[in-house]
């Protein structure tokens, strides 16, 4: 990375009274990795606190590893990567000068397999300190299970919100880059880390401060927490024609309880047979069929990321009984249900 800009000025007002004087971090931050946690999220996370300090030129960020029991931690990549704390260590800093401003779970794939207790206890703690908490990637999911996210909105992986939904169906989650509701941070994973962090430090020392760390990584803005998190449609799909694009959004938003072709086609101006002529022109299947195939596909990612019965998993994506999804999941994908979630033990890394 290329030498930092010395120019600009950063406004003072931003600054408590230490950090007015150089006496010391603006904030102190503990990491928290829990195991498969993800890499691109965590990196993205930590690296713009490095380049504000730099661009700074002293010590505003702080902070520090920790991990469930104080042993290194796997990332879903399989790189191990050493930390400094525990929980329980952390525990015991919470009551003294040592405790940190702000504390985020960093977790990725298989993350409703943690239910390490200790940890929930330590971030339930920390919130009723007023430490802000996050969760990065998946870590809304360890919020929610520490109880932290009843009637709050967050923002998890797009891969993970029909699982998660499922699970707490009292929090309000959103496939947005980022969420801030209140004292609690939650971000979708990715390089959506890094936007929430530019957000952070856009509030602690200003706009050319986020200017200059984006200079210094090559990101030429900061999006905005309703950013969506996969391509649009259009892109995703090399789909043109409008209203195609209108009938799977509609599709997509009516999942568990879907609709008639018929509803589809008056929603958006059409006969029922114009429909099934654009699909086969534009999708290569019938409408039917295409529905069918996407409500399967978030019955599968319930299966990976959920435990919950088949015969819900059915009833959450649409079908009325659970032979018929069943017989439905076998044709599409040439095996059960039952065989698909076996296969997230083989799925899980080393």
């Amino acid at each position: 990375m290329g030498p930092g800009n010395a120019g600009g000025r950063i406004d003072k007002s931003r600054l408590g009274a230490s950090e007015g004087t150089g006496s010391g971090p603006k904030r102190t931050i503990v990491f928290l990795l829990v195991p498969n946690f993800s890499m691109i999220a965590f990196a993205t996370a930590i690296e713009p606190l490095r380049i504000a300090n730099r661009v700074v030129g002293r010590e505003i960020y702080r902070w520090r590893l920790a991990s469930p029991n104080g042993e290194p931690v796997h990332a879903s990549n399989g790189v191990e990567v050493a930390v400094t704390s525990s929980v329980e260590a952390e525990r015991r800093a919470l009551p003294s000068e040592h405790r940190p401003s702000m504390v985020f779970a960093c977790s990725g794939v298989f993350v409703e397999d943690f239910t390490d207790k200790t940890s929930f206890s330590y971030l339930r703690e920390s919130h009723q300190r007023g430490i802000s908490v996050g969760g990065l990637c998946t870590g809304a999911w360890i919020l929610a299970r520490a109880g932290l996210l009843a009637d709050r909105r967050c923002a998890i992986h797009w891969e993970n919100l029909p699982g998660f939904s499922e699970a707490f169906p009292r929090v309000d989650a959103y496939a947005d880059l980022y969420e801030i509701d209140h004292n609690i941070y939650t971000c979708a994973g990715g390089t959506a880390a890094l936007d929430m962090m530019l957000t952070l430090i856009g509030e602690d020392l200003g706009e050319d401060v986020v200017n200059r760390v984006c200079e210094q990584a090559l990101t030429d803005r900061v999006r905005s927490s309703q950013d969506r998190q996969r391509l649009p449609l259009r892109a995703r799909l090399g789909v043109q024609h409008s209203k195609v694009l209108r009938v799977i959004e509609i599709m997509e938003a009516n999942l568990a309880d879907p609709l008639s072709l018929v509803e589809i086609a008056e929603d958006v101006g059409l006969s029922r047979r114009q429909v099934e002529r654009l699909f086969h022109r534009e999708m290569g299947r019938s409408p039917a069929r295409y529905y069918l195939e996407i409500r399967l596909d978030r019955a599968r990612h319930l299966l990976l990321q959920s435990q919950l019965p088949i015969v819900e998993i059915a009833v959450a994506s649409g079908f009325v009984s659970a032979s018929h999804f069943s017989k439905c999941y076998r044709e599409l994908y040439s095996r059960s249900p039952q065989q698909e979630r076996a296969t997230r033990s083989v799925l899980a890394p080393a």
